[in-house]
């Protein structure tokens, strides 16, 4: 589940094109007769491209298919290159038992409207063709951010729990309509099952609006709020998927790391101080950074640094799986993985302006740019 390559991405803030052209490139396996054929989209690179190497690999899988919009790296999988919203997709799905889809756009700096327009209409696609296909599972990838993350959270939530969650958050209203589609396909498919994982925050090579709070010089707490830390890391979730391809659990379930952290375990355990903002001053700058572009989040993400929405993993644990990988490894992981970034309200900064500004300089500098923006827009309407 990753971001395509920047030229397809600026391609798609011009429209919704019109599906790629395809191409193909096979290399047969010629090896294991047991096991289901398994696809997976968006395998050239981030989750699908992990999850592609490691059921390519697996001795309980018969051949995976690969579709993607190039070609990736795993030799072993037999490719296929077209846009996932081709409806020549569902030849290219004949003879596979499950499809895992990965092919979505969750990247912070794609235009929302193409955003959204890739992610429906490519799930809508894929879950169609895989019914016309004969395919008889559909493994779809979420977010644990479906649940919602509100003040009276239970602590962990369950995996029945009501998903609270507006659009409001980063490619969320996505999500939520990705799982409207996959509990509806079922019902206009009689026989084709749809299989949900909705990881917590995920960690691994991922430029996310929660890894990126990460990338600040000091972590912002709203005040009066109570922040809970619950990871994810890549590799984790490509074994929980793969018990999703090989029928090993179904249904809707999360996947994350056993318990969570509270904000001051996170304080301690990455040496970042806090810097407490009153809930006003916090959404209120949020909103205006976004609305006048300073910054690629929407005020939404910060309901994601304020309230719990931690979630049990009970599913996974009764299926037999366990977590490699526990918070604290994920979040060390997660430091590593970003330090040398500056990052302010979800915007990042070169090296030089962090270091000059400051933590609470740069904000201050933000909210400052908000604020003239502001003034400048007002002048203009009195004139």
């Amino acid at each position: 589940m990753s971001s395509p390559d920047p030229q397809v991405r600026a391609a798609r803030n011009l429209t919704d094109p019109s599906p790629a052209s395809t191409t193909e490139e096979k290399r047969p396996r010629g090896r294991r007769n047991r096991g289901p054929v398994v696809a997976v989209t968006g395998a050239a690179t981030g989750i699908g491209e992990l999850l592609t190497a490691h059921l390519a690999a697996s001795d309980e899988v018969k051949q995976v298919i690969a579709i993607d919009e190039r070609r990736g790296e795993v030799s072993e999988a037999t490719w296929h290159i077209l846009d996932v919203r081709d409806p020549a997709i569902a030849e290219k799905l004949r003879g596979a038992d499950v499809v895992v889809h990965l092919a979505l756009d969750l990247d912070l700096e794609t235009d929302p409207a193409a955003r959204t327009a890739y992610n429906v209409r490519g799930t809508q696609t894929v879950l169609t063709a895989a019914a016309a296909a004969g395919v008889h599972r559909v493994v779809l990838c979420t977010s644990a951010m479906v649940y919602g993350a509100l003040a009276d959270n239970d602590v962990p939530l369950s995996e029945d729990a009501e998903l609270r969650a507006t659009a409001e958050a980063t490619g969320v209203g996505d999500l939520l309509e990705i799982e409207r589609l996959g509990r509806r396909a079922p019902r206009a498919h009689p026989g084709l099952n749809v299989t949900v994982v909705r990881p917590t925050i995920l960690v691994g090579g991922t430029d996310t609006a929660l890894t990126r709070y990460f990338e600040s010089p000091r972590l912002l707490v709203v005040a009066g709020s109570r922040p809970t830390w619950q990871f994810c890391h890549v590799e984790d979730l490509v074994t929980a998927l793969e018990y999703a391809a090989l029928e090993k659990i179904d249904g809707e379930f999360a996947v994350g790391c056993d318990g969570w952290l509270e904000q001051d375990e996170v304080e301690e355990l990455s040496g970042v101080r806090r810097m407490e903002l009153p809930s006003a001053v916090a959404l209120g700058a949020a909103a205006r950074l976004h609305r006048i572009g300073l910054t690629p989040s929407p005020a939404g993400d910060l309901a994601y640094t304020m309230h719990p929405w931690v979630v049990s993993v009970s599913r996974l644990h009764d299926a037999g799986w366990r977590p490699k990988w526990t918070n604290e490894a994920v979040l060390g992981a997660l430091l590593e993985e970003v330090e040398g970034r500056h990052t302010v309200a979800g915007r990042r900064l070169g090296r030089k302006d962090a270091t000059a500004a400051g933590a609470a300089g740069a904000t201050v500098a933000l909210l400052g740019a908000a604020a003239v923006v502001r003034r400048a827009r007002k002048a203009r309407r009195r004139i």
